[in-house]
């Protein structure tokens, strides 16, 4: 049987489990050599992936590789570029020097201080969201583990949920996963999170994220969430969960152990009032395909959550404007609402999945003239930067000026919201501090307040 033959048997289904009835198996990068799929890989490539993921974080399971990963398509695959580390991931000096150490045997510690000076260029939390978005107590103390970007929204970060079934490869959080805890965002202190809440009744919106909370034991879950069906919490209409669970192990809500339960607390949530808004993160259409996929998503919609899809637009994955519309339309089907699309933000392997921000709108106002209305929820390409999330609402001439028309989906200062601007047009763009003011401005009508208040963060004021 040819090479390519035994992959399209693996990914057939031949001898595969029940994906139901799976044991969650994961691998990380010392796992390389135990995942039989690679083997038919060339010697080179594998060892590319030893070096990548000695600088990137690697986590897969079992049901991504064996129900998701078409083998005959490889590298071609997208859930494989999703999931498994290639060489150009890293620039070709990083890559040279990690490889350097590698074919040396350089000693553990040789090779952690180098992945640390390496991880360092890759910008691991962007947009000032050190810097900017930790809140602090009455007395004045960071509350690490909690961001607080935009007025009506607080994040926290569980810190039983900051891994994930498997990582993605385009990351915005890589720096969470790499064992360094000078970059780690994380909290297990539920009462100041409550008393953040209690004494800040502008949040309406907590978005529990990571990683992933949905690795969390559902125990651990309800100890954050369960307090705020208190009274003094009524302020706080919706709890967000992101994840991506309902793609790499959506046996999280069908057939672990506290599945039910999980389903449980979620329908608490919402009999008491709340809004429970399952942030759920695609990339492509293929990760609705299986049928546990879909079961996942049936049970929590009817436990009364309300399912949102967000996710970037990627070179290699899904820079198409038909495959956004498939998954836009499947994804309406099945009663999840679209709700962004991203743009691959400067942080990890940007230079390998980044997309020019002109070819982005292009991509997305295709797609979009593809579906009905109801798939037409999805806004972007959507720019997660320090200001704020910056839309790309298309191109134009204007006194024969071509011009990037933009407007802040949600800003720093409330004031910033849906107020359009423009830019000069550049198709080499890939991100908005790469763009210039139009009609002569020296700078964007956001700017000053926006140095002021990093200014401010510096000074500690």
């Amino acid at each position: 049987m040819s090479t390519i033959s035994a992959l399209r048997r693996q990914h057939d289904g031949a001898a595969k489990p029940d994906a139901a009835a799976r044991r969650f198996q994961v691998y990380t990068q010392r796992d390389l050599d135990r995942i039989e799929q690679l083997e038919q890989l060339p010697e080179q490539t594998r060892f590319d992936m030893r070096v990548v993921a000695s600088v990137l974080p690697f986590r897969v399971n079992a049901y991504v590789i064996e129900e998701l990963i078409d083998w005959s398509r490889v590298p071609d695959d997208p859930i494989y570029q999703l999931t498994f580390p290639q060489r150009d991931m890293l620039s070709p000096g990083q890559y040279a020097r990690m490889a350097a150490a590698l074919h040396a045997g350089a000693p553990k510690a040789t090779l952690q201080a180098l992945a640390h000076e390496l991880r360092a260029e890759l910008n691991p939390h962007p947009a000032g969201q050190l810097q900017l978005n930790v809140p602090t107590d009455a007395d004045g103390q960071d509350l690490n583990g909690l961001q607080h970007k935009y007025r009506e929204t607080v994040l926290f970060f569980p810190s039983q949920g900051q891994t994930c079934h498997s990582y993605c490869t385009f990351c915005f959080r890589w720096a969470q996963f790499v064992g360094d805890k000078a970059l780690r965002m994380a909290s297990t202190e539920a009462t100041r999170l409550h008393a953040y809440l209690r004494d800040h009744r502008e949040v309406s919106d907590l978005l529990i994220t990571g990683g992933d909370p949905m690795v969390m034991k559902t125990k651990h879950l309800a100890g954050y969430l369960e307090a705020l069906l208190d009274p003094a919490y009524d302020h706080v209409q919706t709890i967000r969960i992101g994840t991506k669970a309902l793609t790499f192990w959506p046996q999280r809500f069908v057939t672990d152990d506290d599945a039910d339960d999980l389903l449980a607390l979620l329908s608490r949530l919402v009999r008491a009032g709340k809004h429970v808004a399952i942030m759920a993160h695609y990339n492509h259409w293929r990760e609705l395909s299986t049928d546990i996929a879909q079961r996942a998503v049936r049970r929590l919609r009817d436990c009364g959550a309300e399912i949102r899809s967000q996710g970037p637009l990627l070179a290699h994955i899904n820079d198409n404007a038909d495959d956004w519309a498939r998954l836009w339309k499947t994804q309406v089907r099945l009663g999840i609402v679209p709700y962004y699309m991203f743009v691959e933000r400067d942080t990890g392997a940007r230079h390998y999945f980044e997309v020019p921000l002109a070819r982005a709108w292009n991509i997305y106002r295709d797609a979009m003239q593809q579906v009905s209305g109801l798939g037409r929820t999805a806004r972007g390409p959507s720019m997660s930067a320090g200001p704020g999330k910056v839309e790309i609402q298309g191109v134009t001439e204007i006194g024969g000026e071509k011009l990037f028309v933009l407007r802040f989906i949600q800003g720093r200062d409330p004031d910033w919201v849906q107020r359009p601007f423009f830019a000069r047009y550049d198709e080499r763009a890939t991100w908005l501090d790469q763009l210039q003011p139009a009609f002569g401005d020296a700078a964007f009508f956001f700017e000053p307040a926006y140095r002021a208040m990093q200014a401010a963060s510096v000074d500690g004021t």
